[in-house]
């Protein structure tokens, strides 16, 4: 079985690396493909592996390991490939910077995948995933395509619609949230004990754990009406007590953003470096540090690097060090190799995964979608069963009028996004940014528009047409 990871030189690559190489949930990969458009990144992630790989074979936690191959070719790392992981990070880090600067500048929230510096990373990041999107249905089209590239839900939606239901999104905030509700009410939410169902809908960074139900009775109100318990939500610390309380749900982290939006710009502002001005710094140095022929462990400098990039995580929305309990846990790789051991296996499996509100090809009514009121292609995030047969989305409750509002105003936008990547219509890029809910206004969307033209000659050469 062959794995190719796109986005192969990224930082967090070796976790990927590191699960599938203890065949963590009991798959054996024979073949890792790394593919990266940066050689000298590539090569430091390789030496860094390829430590990891010494680690684990001779602590016994790796009877062998899978073959690693490294390219900047893509087309040779997708050739033959079961799998393909797309984390692809267009323009780096230091392209984020821009992203977060434009509008803060205007009095904007800037955020890698939240408000218009979302907007701007996938502008730039469209048009190159769509381009990837074709070259394996090209060279691998019967590979699945398992996608963490943020924007996570737009760009899992523009892939899908070259490639169907074989591309699925994914990421770890909400089976995290599940995780902490279940460790507090002493049930595996996620594998069902005692019957437990749980109803979790939204967008990527966009959604909502609604109920928590274990032997027939709804755990989640008891839950919200403790202070206490909520003490050891995360999520519930962060956005306030009273407020998950009076919603009657537990949110998505990302929602911090939505609901706090002035409190979350003066703290980027009052900081000293925005997030991706930290990541900037603390990742050249590292990429630098590691290929200097003087650097005897690129590994051990890469294991300090991430717990100090995974414990600054959000840094803006605490008023506390994030803890220890929050900082570990399984993260995306876990994720995504569970879903991959699903498919391949068909051993079956619960996750909360970004898919099609319906099947592709199916038709297009109300009655075929999860939820009958947002168009069948979007794609939402939402509990799916998955097993040798595939990715099977499960009913959700209706959705609350609110909630409805704000995933359509969002995803209203990134689609305006979506058609400006794919014509380079700048009039679309413009109703993009006007319309997205952390903006509201047309004369800030053209100013947005201007400033990210301007800081990114990728977006600049995209928009061609009115």
């Amino acid at each position: 079985m062959k794995l190719t990871i796109l986005g192969g030189g990224g930082f967090r690559v070796p976790l990927v690396y590191e699960a599938v190489a203890t065949a963590a949930t009991g798959l054996t990969v024979d073949e890792v493909a790394l593919h990266d458009v940066d050689a000298a990144r590539l090569a430091t992630i390789t030496a860094v592996i390829e430590g990891l790989g010494e680690q684990l074979t001779g602590a016994g936690r790796a009877a062998s390991l899978p073959r690693l191959r490294a390219t900047t070719d893509l087309r040779e790392a997708l050739a033959g490939a079961d799998f393909v992981f797309s984390a692809v990070r267009v323009g780096g880090a230091e392209a984020r910077t821009v992203d977060e600067r434009v509008a803060l500048s205007l009095g904007l929230l800037g955020q890698e995948t939240i408000g218009p510096g979302g907007l701007a990373y996938a502008l730039r990041t469209l048009p190159v995933v769509l381009d990837i999107a074709r070259a394996i249905a090209e060279v691998a089209p019967q590979a699945w395509v398992i996608n963490f590239t943020n924007p996570a839900g737009i760009v899992t939606e523009a892939m899908r619609g070259v490639l169907g239901d074989k591309v699925v999104g994914i990421c770890d905030t909400p089976i995290g949230l599940v995780r902490r509700v279940g460790r507090l009410l002493g049930t595996d939410l996620v594998a069902g004990e005692r019957g437990a169902g749980f109803d979790y809908v939204g967008l990527n960074h966009l959604g909502w754990l609604r109920s928590v139900t274990i032997d027939g009775t709804d755990r989640l109100p008891g839950l919200l009406a403790d202070d206490d318990a909520l003490e050891e939500i995360e999520e519930a610390r962060l956005i306030g007590k009273d407020w998950v309380r009076a919603d009657g749900a537990l949110p998505n982290e990302y929602l911090y953003y939505y609901l706090h939006t002035a409190a979350a710009i003066e703290r980027i502002t009052a900081s000293a470096t925005t997030r991706g001005e930290f990541l900037a710094k603390q990742q050249g140095d590292f990429y630098l540090a590691a290929a200097d022929s003087c650097c005897s462990s690129p590994l051990s400098l890469w294991r300090s690097t991430l717990h100090e990039r995974e414990a600054t995580y959000m840094a803006e929305s605490r008023d506390e060090e994030r803890r220890e309990e929050d900082v570990a846990g399984g993260g995306y790789q876990e994720v995504a190799l569970r879903l991959m051991t699903a498919i391949a296996t068909g051993r079956s499996e619960r996750m909360i995964l970004d898919v099609g509100n319906a099947p592709a090809g199916a038709a297009a009514l109300p009655a075929a979608r999860i939820i009958p009121e947002l168009p069948a292609d979007a794609v939402i995030e939402v509990l799916c069963l998955v097993d040798g047969d595939g990715v099977h989305p499960q009913p959700v409750a209706p959705v609350e009028l609110g909630r409805l509002g704000l995933m359509s105003s969002l995803r209203s936008a990134e689609r305006s996004i979506l058609v400006a990547a794919t014509t380079g219509s700048r009039e679309a890029a413009w109703q993009g940014f006007s319309a997205h809910p952390l903006v509201s206004s047309p004369v800030l969307g053209a100013q947005l528009l201007e400033g990210y033209a301007a800081g990114h000659p990728r977006i600049a050469a995209l928009l061609t047409s009115r």
